[in-house]
């Protein structure tokens, strides 16, 4: 018993020296410092601040008005009057208006053509061309939306002069005859930033997790010999399962702080929905987190520059935001992108937080996420530390004289 007793004492103690050389070598190294601790702190503040306005507002449009009539003045000055256009110009053709789009002066178009009032005043359906500049999806919502809203406006007022009806209760039937009640479920703004951000939010946490313990690796293969990714002369470095916990000791605090930051405290400064309560999101970031944590050290195994981390994850970050289903439904990905994405913790990571702090879902209605986090986690912990008993028995190779260097060595003597 005494036995078992000490080597969990010890196995504990080269634990705690690994994570507290690690958090040394963190501290220590300028790159890996701005990756795990300045990127959680500061991406966040500046995504959430250039979206912070949740959506546009006085999108500058051109008029071409070939009607000149009261009627078509009236649309003008509604659509003017929206708080999502502003009538900036007013071109004599299309190809004037046009031009104005190829300078990027305005974001759309509205041409009216020369028979809009003639055509509404006898009862006829008229129309008006809407033209966008389809580069910024949002322009294109603000432009096009205006444009529909202000026509069923006009349409609405010119069917009640006509219905001659003698009540007002008349009249918004005549206007409406069904009422649609519009309810933005879970972004009562229906920003893009309360959409797209807290997605946005989980995926900087295994992209700073990943890139900074990669980088760590990188600077440990060139510090070491024969590019190994740990120390050969240090007593404590002395199993594969010691190193892997200790390294992801020091990592899981670090991840556990970035968490909390990016889970709680940016949404409450730039006030995105949070329905989510405490154990739910603590249930769920915590198989994230170590998912992240263990996939790190996995791809860190393959590390062999510093430099190479940063190139190897911006290029997937990208990608790995589109997979989540967020900004493209899930449903129109491919089967076989799906089946990638599932190598990633972003991946459901990314669902389960939304659902449980923008839906206020509970841990039943997010546990085939969960249970695939923690899934991740395992698998991961076992090939990093696969990867690193790879590495121990390099070094005893390495450790062993060759024969030619045995009998040089005699041939010396």
């Amino acid at each position: 018993m005494s036995t078992f007793l000490n080597r969990l004492r010890e196995h504990f103690t080269d634990v705690l020296y690994i994570c507290r050389q690690e958090l040394l070598q963190v501290i220590k190294d300028e790159g890996v410092l701005m990756f795990l601790v300045v990127v959680p702190l500061g991406y966040p503040l500046l995504y959430s601040w250039i979206y912070n306005n949740e959506s546009l507002h006085e999108t500058p449009v051109v008029v071409v008005d070939q009607s000149h009539s009261a009627l078509s003045r009236q649309f003008i000055n509604d659509c003017d009057a929206s708080p999502d256009v502003q009538v900036k110009y007013y071109a004599s053709d299309l190809d004037e208006a046009r031009s104005l789009v190829s300078r990027q002066l305005v974001r759309g178009v509205y041409l009216i053509p020369s028979d809009f009032a003639t055509r509404v005043n006898r009862g006829e359906q008229a129309t008006v061309s809407v033209y966008c500049d389809m580069s910024l999806m949002l322009a294109y919502k603000a432009v096009y939306q205006t444009a529909m809203v202000e026509a069923g406006r006009l349409g609405a007022g010119m069917s009640i002069k006509r219905a001659g009806n003698y009540t007002k209760r008349e009249d918004a039937i005549t206007a409406q005859p069904l009422a649609v009640d519009d309810v933005a479920m879970f972004n009562p703004s229906g920003g893009y930033g309360s959409c797209v951000l807290p997605a946005v939010l989980m995926l900087i946490l295994q992209q700073a997790l990943a890139l900074g313990i990669g980088m760590a690796a990188g600077t440990a293969r060139e510090r070491h010999r024969n590019g190994q990714l740990v120390p050969d002369n240090d007593p404590h470095y002395r199993g594969a399962y010691r190193i892997v916990w200790g390294k992801a000791l020091c990592y899981g605090m670090i991840g556990a702080v970035a968490a909390a930051y990016l889970s709680m405290a940016v949404p409450a400064m730039f006030s995105f929905p949070q329905l989510g309560t405490g154990w739910p999101l603590f249930w769920t970031l915590l198989p994230y987190t170590l998912a992240s944590v263990f996939f790190g050290l996995t791809v860190s195994c393959l590390i062999r520059y510093r430099e190479n981390v940063m190139l190897l994850m911006v290029f997937v970050s990208v990608p790995l935001l589109f997979l989540t289903g967020v900004s493209w439904p899930q449903s129109s990905i491919p089967g076989y992108w799906q089946g990638v994405s599932w190598i990633f913790p972003s991946t459901f990571g990314v669902r389960a937080f939304i659902r449980v702090n923008s839906m206020g879902a509970s841990v039943s209605q997010v546990l085939p996420e969960l249970r695939i986090l923690w899934i991740q986690a395992a698998v991961y912990l076992g090939l990093a530390c696969l990867v690193y008993r790879h590495q121990f028995r390099l070094m005893k190779k390495w450790a062993q004289p060759s024969t030619a260097e045995l009998a040089s060595e005699a041939a010396t003597q």
